[in-house]
This record gives C-alpha cells, structure tokens and sequence, in this order.
C-alpha cells in the first residue's frame, strides 16, 4: 500500500512512554498558526510503501515501548493510516503502546477510531492554538485532549492526562541529517529562541520563530 511519510526515527523519547519509534505523516490541510512542523504541511512526497516502513522500523521495534505517530496528519491518509496500525499491532502485540496524534477534533475522528478497536492505546487530539495555554504533558496546547482506549493505555497514561511539563524533564530529541536539525518533543514558549541562538553561536542560521511549537519538525540551518 503506498503511504506519504515525513520521517522514521528510533529512539524517540519525548513523545509518549519509555523509548518509542516514531512516524511522521507527510500532509497537513490544517496549517495550524505556529506550527513547527510546516515541513509536513504539503502534499504528494516522501511516498513509500507500507511494505518498506515496516521492513525500516521492524528492527527498532523490538527495543521499543511503544510507537507514536504524527504528522503533518495522519487521518488525511485514513486508509493507510489503519493498515499501518494493523501491521504494527501484528508486529508488536499487545505489550507495546501506540499513541496516535491528529490535529483533528476527537468528535470528527472518533466513528473512524471506533473501528480500529485494539489497535490503538492513546489518541491526542485537536488543533493546536498558538494562544492557548501550553503547559500539559505531550500537548502542544492545553486544548488538546489525551483519550486512552485501551487498558494499556489506562496504565500508562492515566497519570499524564493532567500532568504539566514540569513533571517530565524538559529535552528534545535532536539530529542532525545534513543541513537540516531536526527536533521531536514539545517545545517550552520561548525555548525555540534559545536554540536559534545556540545555532548561532555555533556559526549556523536557522528560520524557526519562538512562537512556533508541534510534535516534531526539521528546520533548516545554514553554516
């Protein structure tokens, strides 16, 4: 089946539970204000198969707690999204969590969630607001909500549903692939700045604003 995939990436620590593969979407008709993962907004590239994801991320699974899947969003492409979430529960069984994300309120997307029932442990849902408040675990803005559906789920998350940042120490996962550092996790307010600055120091320039916040993104440096 062909899928459109920004990235794969193990180990990923700041999106969910323990140490978690991750997958990006690529395409997003949403565009959230602040995004910081405008790099998975347009449509039609980093086509793949599922065949091929899965032959990437099988070793990584194995090591895994869990998988987290992102975008760009994921409901646009709805039937590869549920083929892949039935690949994975066959590969990883019912020890290992997935956590889905969607910028998509929990009301649009919950009859399609209904259907895929064990497939998926946590759904964190809902645009994200650049003004809202921005201090919950693994939210981008307090608006978002975390659904557990499975009792996996309850387990692992009950106790993160309110839980503020402070709560979990405050780091990204961080690459560098090429001319590009790419980031995953949620960024504090005004910690983006702090990193263009550091990337300065460091002799590169870079276009990411304070303001913006998401799951993960790749942002541009330049030496």
């Amino acid at each position: 089946m062909r899928i459109f995939l920004s990235r794969l990436h193990f180990p990923v620590t700041t999106l969910g539970h323990g140490s978690r593969v991750g997958i990006w979407f690529q395409g997003c008709s949403l565009r959230c204000p602040g995004c910081i993962s405008v790099d998975t907004w347009a449509h039609g590239q980093g086509e793949t198969t599922l065949e091929e994801v899965l032959r990437t991320i099988s070793p990584w699974l194995q090591a895994a707690d869990g998988v987290t899947i992102s975008g760009g969003e994921p409901f646009e492409q709805a039937e590869a999204l549920g083929a892949l979430l039935q690949s994975l529960r066959q590969e990883i069984g019912a020890g290992k969590d997935i956590l889905l994300y969607s910028g998509q309120p929990w009301e649009k997307i919950a009859p399609l969630v209904s259907g895929w029932t064990g497939l998926v442990d946590v759904v964190i849902g809902d645009p994200f607001i650049r003004s809202a408040t921005q201090t919950l675990v693994w939210r981008g803005s307090d608006n978002q909500r975390l659904h557990m559906l499975s009792p996996l789920g309850q387990e692992r998350y009950a106790k993160w549903q309110q839980a503020v940042r402070e709560t979990l120490p405050k780091t990204f996962d961080v690459c560098f692939e090429g001319d590009t550092l790419w980031m995953a996790g949620i960024p504090e307010p005004g910690s983006l700045k702090q990193i263009q600055r550091a990337l300065a120091e460091a002799g590169f320039a870079s276009t990411i604003s304070d303001t913006d916040s998401r799951e993960g993104s790749s942002i541009p440096v330049f030496a």
